[in-house]
């Protein structure tokens, strides 16, 4: 779409618009009423993803109008693009090239004339070797022990991604390694990660791009501290730190090994990073052989997003009927709703990929939007989410979106157990999508006071993703069919999904409010006077407590 042209000026929108008009009262339940093989035809397949979309309401005119909006902002055009190594983060003058973190060894993915594949892969090879030399014990620390525990510090992408994958995947994970993670700046979270541990058989890992993030170095300084006291000799730092950064300086006055710093580039988003060396403790955890399985399911979904038709493209139409509830329904929020506990962190995940990819006002070219952008993300694993916010989305007043994802095979023998977890995986989305009208209820016998406290309007919309199992490459097929929906939306909205100044805000105030919180004598405060009555408060408490 030209710069020039607004998105809700195009005909492809006024069309999109009108028929939205026409559909928005319509019931799922007549949809499927006069569309009995719906629940066959709107599905899309992608590698191992079987997306069905059937409970949504919309209809085939839908879908016309909406890839017709997609065709009409270019996005496959755009695709290419960025998988090209343009410069698509205009605001920081960027390439965004997350897609060849998993590019093959033999491809060629170049920004400025240079082939970035064959550094990808150097870095992946001593990511081997070095996850080989910790998994079978020949890495030892200052004492000649083995590792037995791995701790990452990191903070946002630099953990969000590696946690969420290692815990995903734990039945892949090596039986007699530990790897823990640690990110926010509260002591508490490092205090209780080291609690238990023996510094003589662990191993931290420091994931910061430029080695000056302030949490993960607070963390990262106490950690050292922690060991060093215990050992004896700063000498032990190096026999039990690496770094994950591109700040060799830094980290090797830090005491770390440059020969044990892994580095990625500028072209990769934190929340972009796991398939690069922030997956470092997720290689150390599965081993390198199952970390390539979960890099090449990325590459499946990679080759099809840029391949495949708007109306058969996985990624783009779970992006566009995103934009249909976000833009047309003003859905304020969107749910995902794993049905299996070891996605667990999966929503918090996408919280991320999500609301700062797209959390944006402005318009590539600077100009405030005048409609909706990102949804607020948010979820918990069936079945535990059905006892605790699915009162809201059957009953409640908002539209909520909803993303279920189930697997078909366990990856443990409770047979029992997943056959009744998907069971209510299957329920659920039936019930929100089709209810349970007043005269349904009444004919069974409920007192006509009652009959509005136990009715169920329905016509809640549910896409189900459904995948064999919880694999290695399931999940990299998983994260990357997201990364693309998310990429999807901040074209169409015509934003740019690769910076994220709405961070640096609060950290910059932050680094101007610590100092005033620890000095001796009362500081002379200037912020507002809700914020100076907190930071007095807050010294007086804390000098009782000291």
């Amino acid at each position: 779409m030209e710069s020039s042209v607004h998105l809700t000026q195009t005909a492809e929108w006024e069309a999109l618009a009108a028929h939205h008009h026409e559909l928005a009262d319509t019931h799922l339940r007549d949809l499927f009423a006069s569309d009995p093989d719906r629940g066959e035809r709107l599905v899309v397949e992608a590698g191992d993803l079987y997306l069905d979309y059937s409970k949504h309401r919309l209809t085939s005119e839908t879908i016309e109008r909406l890839t017709d909006l997609g065709a009409r902002v270019d996005l496959l055009g755009r695709a290419a693009a960025m998988m090209g190594g343009d410069r698509i983060n205009t605001t920081e003058d960027r390439a965004v090239l997350h897609t060849a973190l998993r590019a093959p060894r033999d491809a060629v993915v170049t920004l400025d004339g240079e082939n970035v594949v064959p550094a990808v892969h150097e870095v992946l090879d001593r990511m081997r070797a070095f996850a080989e030399a910790v998994r079978s014990g020949k890495w030892t620390g200052y004492t000649g022990r083995p590792v037995r525990t791995v701790v990452n510090i990191g903070i946002g992408g630099s953990d969000l991604g590696p946690a969420m994958a290692t815990r995903a995947l734990r039945s892949y994970c090596h039986p007699a390694l530990d790897v823990r993670f640690v990110s926010n700046i509260d002591g508490a979270d490092l205090a209780h990660a080291l609690a238990d541990l023996d510094p003589a058989e662990t191993l931290f890992i420091v994931a910061s791009k430029t080695f000056t993030t302030l949490e993960t170095l607070t963390n990262a300084a106490s950690a050292r501290d922690w060991l060093v006291a215990a050992l004896g000799d700063e000498a032990a730092v190096a026999y039990h730190f690496a770094a994950v950064s591109t700040a060799t300086e830094k980290v090797e006055a830090f005491g770390i090994d440059p020969a044990n710093m892994f580095e990625f580039w500028e072209w990769v988003g934190g929340r972009y990073s796991l398939p690069s060396a922030i997956g470092l403790p997720l290689m150390i955890a599965i081993g390198p052989e199952r970390f390539d399985e979960f890099l090449a399911g990325y590459r499946v979904i990679d080759e099809h997003f840029a391949s495949a038709p708007l109306t058969e493209n996985l990624p783009a139409l779970m992006g566009l009927i995103g934009v249909w509830y976000v833009n047309l329904f003003d859905a304020p929020t969107h749910a995902i709703l794993p049905y299996n506990e070891e996605l667990v962190r999966f929503p918090a995940f996408l919280q991320q990929l999500d609301m700062e990819s797209n959390g944006k006002r402005v318009t590539r070219e600077g100009e405030a939007v005048d409609y909706h952008t990102g949804p607020v993300v948010w979820g918990e694993p069936g079945t535990n989410g059905q006892h605790a916010f699915f009162q809201l989305l059957h009953q409640g007043t908002r539209i909520v979106p909803c993303d279920f994802i189930g697997t078909c095979r366990p990856t443990h023998e409770l047979d029992v157990h997943h056959d009744l977890l998907t069971a209510n995986l299957f329920a659920q989305g039936e019930a929100l999508a089709f209810g349970k009208p007043a005269p349904a209820v009444s004919a069974e016998g409920v007192p006509d006071e009652l009959v509005p406290h136990r009715a169920f309007p329905g016509n809640v919309p549910s896409s189900t993703l459904l995948v064999p199992q919880l694999t290695p490459h399931v999940l990299g097929q998983l994260i990357a069919a997201y990364e693309h929906k998310v990429f999807t939306q901040g074209v169409v909205w015509d934003i740019n999904s690769f910076d994220q100044w709405g961070v640096e805000l609060g950290k910059a105030l932050a680094n101007r409010i610590s100092p005033e919180l620890q000095r001796a004598a009362e500081p002379e405060l200037a912020h507002d006077s809700s914020t100076n009555a907190l930071i007095r408060r807050y010294r007086r408490l804390r000098s009782r407590h000291a």
